[in-house]
């Protein structure tokens, strides 16, 4: 369906018991989207269009603070909002665009640096992994998460949901936005974080003590949304088990069967260590995985290769995503200058 260009209503920050829950995601374009990004992101903010007020944006700045390829950026952009329509974003319920086509993100982020400490910058968790792998530390590294805050409080959430890798930036957004608050008067929802189910950890199939990722050199691990079927059923066929003899769900002694138990109850429903019990082997795990995941992708991809011949239409719900997030997003930065002293009241 086409966009029809709705604004999402704007809460204010005094009436916060808004009826109708908002959430917010967002996606960083650093890589082709992966069966972790399915079950953890996509499926939930699919499902939850049609309970809640929802907000994808694809973000792109967020993308700059390391090594990137200018090309490659607009290449994934457009990849993976392609891939969100396929998977069932629906543009007439969701709003969906790019986060540098916004440019209130930037600006409050400048706003909420001015009521942030370095310390608490200096102290999240993955900028000092990622800094100590790196000889030449971007300064946007440092400062992304303060980005982050202003990405979620730019539209007055009630929710955001976050994995244990984000939860310590969240904490920073509810933090900052408390602070502000209670400087400078009321004038952010602080929002809640929302904690995905355990099966929502898709590791990696040639490393069950890593998660997924879109960046993963070789890719032997990842299950990529748009792989191929016999691409699928050769990574899960190499997937790392363990030397038992019997299938069996024990995550922390046997992490690669747990994971695939795992994967499989992703995409049948019901719990692994029940589903464990219906197989013999590990030959029949392993092809009762691929069958599986390749059932759960196949329509995406037949999709996601429908909507690539007009990426036009793709971009239109981009432009016109953006324009709606821009009128929302001009209120709250509106509140925040007039709060904090650059607009008289």
């Amino acid at each position: 369906m086409a966009p029809s260009g709705t604004p999402l209503p704007t809460p204010t920050a005094s009436a916060p018991s808004t009826p109708v829950v908002r959430r917010i995601t967002g996606l960083k374009p650093t890589g082709h989207l992966h069966l972790g990004n399915l079950v953890g992101a996509i499926r939930p903010m699919v499902a939850g269009q049609y309970r809640t007020e929802t907000i994808v944006f694809l973000a792109d700045l967020h993308a700059l603070t390391v090594s990137h390829q200018p090309a490659q950026i607009r290449e994934f952009t457009l990849e993976q909002a392609t891939i969100l329509l396929a998977a069932g974003l629906d543009p007439d319920r969701a709003l969906l665009y790019v986060q540098s086509q916004v440019p209130q993100h930037t600006e409050l982020h400048y706003l909420l640096e001015c009521a942030t400490g370095y310390g608490e910058a200096h102290r999240m968790i993955q900028f000092r992994e990622k800094s100590a792998q790196r000889d030449r530390v971007r300064l946007s590294l440092l400062s992304y998460p303060v980005l982050m805050a202003a990405d979620i409080l730019l539209h007055d959430v009630h929710e955001v949901p976050v994995g244990e890798d984000q939860s310590q930036h969240l904490e920073l957004t509810r933090t900052v936005a408390t602070r502000f608050n209670a400087r400078y008067g009321e004038t952010f929802i602080v929002p809640r974080g929302v904690l995905p189910a355990v099966s929502a950890r898709v590791m990696d199939l040639a490393d069950p003590t890593a998660k997924m990722g879109k960046t993963n050199a070789s890719g032997a691990g990842t299950i990529f949304l748009l792989d191929p079927p016999e691409v699928i059923r050769r990574k899960v066929l190499r997937a790392v088990t363990d030397p038992a003899r019997t299938v069996g769900y024990d995550p922390m002694r046997r992490p690669g069967v747990a994971n695939l138990l795992e994967i499989l109850a992703s995409c049948l429903g019901g719990s692994p260590d029940v589903l464990a019990a219906d197989y013999g082997s590990y030959a029949q795990l392993k092809n009762a995985v691929a069958e599986a995941v390749e059932a759960m992708l196949r329509p995406i991809r037949l999709r996601y290769t429908e909507l690539a011949r007009d990426p036009g239409y793709v971009r239109r719900v981009l432009a016109d995503g953006a324009e709606r997030a821009r009128d929302n997003a001009a209120d709250t930065v509106h509140r925040a200058k007039r709060a904090i002293g650059l607009l008289s009241h």
